[in-house]
């Protein structure tokens, strides 16, 4: 059945394998489940370690029943979620910032001053975030959230040093989420889009002055070699990601391997915040002894000059834009975060 995806899976799979297995012409233990998971290439961070372990996870859980192939090639970063929604791929490993122009519920840890570490990520989840995002997954793009994680924190990236908010005036920098694009806008920098495969020719020929990445997947692409200045302005430093399964494909399984893929999945998620700081300071030490970069954090008179509203608000007002057009109340919605948080207004 492998290459099988999607719609035909929960039709084909989920009624034949079953049967055959009822009548005895399965042996205990036997695959009965194929299916493709896509992921995206991120070298180094802990989204990349653990969704490369999900096979292995999964077939212990399920006794060999269900297998899974992960693959970073079968579409772009950007359809990732979309094509789980669509059929083509039955799972996939999403990230919420990618889908934070078309819903930006999803992309409440790039607005500047709001979620600011794992720490706070965690609490908003466990608050309400978690929940209601999954709500999302189901009715827009009809998938199930079997785990969630998220990359090593952003860093900036930059040939020269950006030290202080002049500094970004007129620097072409890598964004990868709207409202990052709206704060370096109205700091005086070009945002601009790009894949992961063109920023190293991109720094090397300067058409880009640096990027905003996680520090484990730039310290991975070895990205200090060109871009030699590794700086922590807690701008969206925070990208969540989703395990996820198309939901017909979900309903098509049985109750048993649904529950031991559960299992599975949150033991994973477990692992996901339980080691994530170690991969931050695995890349924090290679930064330092192989680079011979001291990674920079901006201090605290320079985060606030950022976190001021003819600066920030770009980016808030960008965001509740789009929410206004989805029916959604923003201002109240970023409430709900900064009081999960204990934080009120600046």
């Amino acid at each position: 059945m492998r290459g099988t995806s999607g719609r035909s899976i929960a039709r084909n799979l989920g009624a034949g394998a079953v049967a055959l297995a009822l009548l005895g012409a399965l042996p205990a233990g036997a695959q009965e489940y194929d299916f493709t998971m896509g992921v995206i290439t991120s070298p180094g961070d802990v989204y990349t370690a653990l969704t490369q372990s999900i096979p292995e996870r999964i077939s212990q859980a399920t006794d060999g029943r269900v297998a899974i192939t992960v693959s970073d090639s079968l579409v772009a970063p950007g359809q990732i979620a979309s094509a789980v929604r669509d059929g083509r791929l039955p799972m996939s490993a999403a990230l919420h910032t990618y889908l934070a122009a078309e819903e930006p519920r999803m992309g409440i840890f790039n607005l500047p001053g709001l979620i600011d570490d794992i720490e706070e990520y965690q609490e908003v989840r466990n608050a309400f975030w978690a929940e209601d995002v999954a709500e999302i997954w189901r009715e827009k793009w009809n998938a199930v959230v079997l785990a969630e994680g998220a990359w090593c924190p952003t860093r900036l990236f930059s040939t020269e040093p950006i030290h202080t908010l002049e500094d970004f005036k007129g620097k072409r920098l890598r964004v990868h989420n709207p409202q990052t694009a709206a704060l370096m806008e109205a700091l005086g920098a070009q945002p601009t889009p790009m894949t992961m495969t063109e920023i190293m020719p991109a720094l090397q020929r300067g058409v880009i002055d640096g990027l905003f990445t996680s520090v484990c997947v730039g310290t991975a692409f070895e990205f200090p070699r060109v871009a030699p200045n590794v700086q922590d302005w807690l701008i969206g430093p925070i990208t969540g990601w989703a395990i996820l399964i198309n939901a017909d494909v979900w309903e098509g399984l049985p109750d048993d391997i649904r529950e031991q893929m559960q299992g599975a999945m949150a033991e994973l998620e477990k692992d996901a915040f339980g080691t994530y700081n170690d991969y931050v300071n695995k890349a924090l030490t290679r930064i330092e002894e192989e680079f011979g970069v001291t990674p920079w954090v901006a201090p605290e008179e320079e985060r606030a000059r950022l976190n001021a509203p003819e600066y920030r608000e770009a980016a808030y007002e960008s965001w509740y834009a789009r929410a206004e057009e989805l029916g959604i109340d923003g201002p109240a919605y970023i409430e709900r975060v900064r009081e999960a948080l204990g934080k009120t207004e600046q």
